[in-house]
């Protein structure tokens, strides 16, 4: 009983300092302790590859969420609280958003944002959308040809006709023109694996697209030094402001250990955070990702590949690895981003759909084994390597029902564990399930114009089309920087 007690005591404390302070009907705060309690109980299963929450570590995060949205310049500081909910795994994911039309007053938008205070906007579903994506398939020359769908002969659009609504909400349609106001001498900058360059150049496109001229954005390093250097940047002359990509798949080093016969191979240093870290730490708003290059057959076996100094694991369990990985990324945010300027987010982990219809009693091993990569992988039909003849090519609708989505990510439970514990303040876009959804949006053998299409080939299950899923991304984390400005004038679905 006396963790209770003290969880008990956190909450009453951090409720009486928050912006704006939670419902004082004891209803409302039986329930509300009743969900900490939960998320208590959640972290307990963490406790074999990472630490589990503590009262004072969960009455820290409310606080942080309440207080996320910091002094940002050119964007006005809101009372707006953002909270912890726990629906749909959703931990540490949820965010006011706002509603209002041309013709609401400056008080009705204030009651609308009040009104919509407790609303997640990671948990809702896809519905039917009439009206035109945010930029033209094929219309932008940044996108790279692997997610350009239309230009390698996709047939269908039917993709692009769903948009994402949250349940009990709505949230604003992208704006490019006030999103780069809000970027104004800035410079946002996404950190991660490829599927974070999806959204990057998402993100890229839907800003070019809001230009009047479309020349007035300089792309600074082009895909030469990209590959080099894992570095690609684009300015936007007018706005003084440039949204950069910073390639680095584990976030932490990937190094080279010399074995007993002096030959060098490959190891993950889960000590050490990538060199490119340097590129970055100064940056307004950094976006960071990492998930689907822990998945490959080389690191979750964890054989004579993991590295912490000079030591190399003989065997670590993935689990354990990016449990230690994240943590080095966190205690280096940390010590290095000052939080007070610079806002951090950490994109969750992006959905695959491979399938292919494995057997009940291989299923059956995995679970009795505890192999979690491979059991995540192998429910609902799927097995997720790329390599291993998953396809979903003629995939043309979303998954239409909650039992066809794959278990909760295991990578995003222990990120949620890492975050919790950090004392910079780390938003997180937890757009696992609305990815799950989406088996229909990848590019699948539509990769590139130039791959002649064969029955059996390696498809892509990974990536998405653009235009596509990663837009509502960033329409998200357009809500997001909108909280803290509710002066604009928005135009919503």
């Amino acid at each position: 009983m006396e963790p209770f007690k003290n969880l008990f005591t956190a909450f009453l404390n951090v409720s009486t300092t928050l912006p704006c302070p939670f419902s004082r009907s004891r209803t409302h705060l039986l329930a509300t302790f009743v969900l900490l309690l939960s998320l208590l109980f959640l972290s307990t299963s963490l406790t074999n590859h990472s630490s589990s929450f503590t009262a004072s570590a969960l009455a820290s995060r409310l606080l942080f969420a309440a207080l996320y949205i910091s002094p940002f310049s050119s964007i006005k500081s809101s009372n707006t609280c953002l909270v912890s909910d726990l629906r749909d795994n959703c931990t540490l994911s949820s965010v006011t958003a706002m509603e209002r039309t041309r013709r609401n007053s400056r008080k009705e938008e204030t009651d609308v944002i009040s009104g919509l205070s407790s609303c997640d906007i990671f948990n809702g579903k896809w519905v039917v959308d009439n009206s035109d994506p945010i930029y033209q398939p094929g219309s932008c020359p940044f996108v790279d040809d692997a997610f350009n769908c239309f230009k390698n002969g996709r047939p269908d659009l039917g993709y692009l006709g769903y948009r994402w609504k949250p349940h009990g909400c709505r949230i604003p349609r992208f704006d490019g023109r006030k999103m780069l106001e809000m970027l104004r001498g800035k410079r946002l900058v996404f950190v991660g694996d490829s599927l974070n360059r999806n959204m990057w150049e998402s993100l890229v496109c839907a800003l070019r697209e809001s230009l009047k001229n479309k020349s007035r954005i300089f792309e600074v390093s082009d895909r030469r030094e990209l590959r080099t250097q894992g570095f690609y940047s684009f300015k936007f002359i007018d706005y003084n402001s440039s949204v950069d990509f910073v390639k680095s798949p584990f976030l932490v080093q990937e190094w080279k250990a010399s074995d007993k016969t002096r030959s060098r191979k490959e190891t993950l240093r889960l000590d050490m955070i990538q060199a490119t870290s340097t590129k970055y730490h100064e940056a307004d708003i950094i976006i960071f990702n990492t998930g689907h290059w822990w998945t490959h057959q080389k690191t979750y076996k964890g054989k004579d590949y993991f590295q912490e100094g000079s030591h190399v694991y003989n065997r670590l369990q993935v689990t354990e690895a990016y449990t230690k990985a994240l943590g080095t990324w966190a205690q280096w945010v940390d010590a290095n981003i000052d939080g007070s300027r610079t806002r951090v987010f950490f994109r969750g982990y992006s959905a695959s759909h491979f399938r292919l219809i494995a057997s009940f009693i291989h299923c059956l091993h995995l679970i009795i084994c505890f192999r979690p990569t491979e059991y995540f992988f192998c429910g609902h039909g799927r097995k997720g390597q790329w390599n291993s003849g998953g396809h979903c090519e003629n995939e043309t609708q979303p998954v239409r029902n909650d039992t066809g989505l794959a278990p909760y990510p295991w990578m995003m439970s222990i990120l949620e564990s890492v975050i919790s514990e950090m004392k910079t303040p780390v938003f997180y876009l937890n757009i696992s399930k609305m990815t799950d959804y989406r088996k229909d949006g990848h590019p699948s053998i539509y990769r590139q114009p130039e791959i002649r299409r064969t029955h059996g080939m390696t498809q892509d299950c990974s990536h998405w089309c653009l235009p596509g899923v990663p837009d509502f991304w960033n329409e998200l984390l357009y809500a997001t920087l909108l909280l803290s400005h509710h002066d604009l004038s928005i135009n919503v679905h």
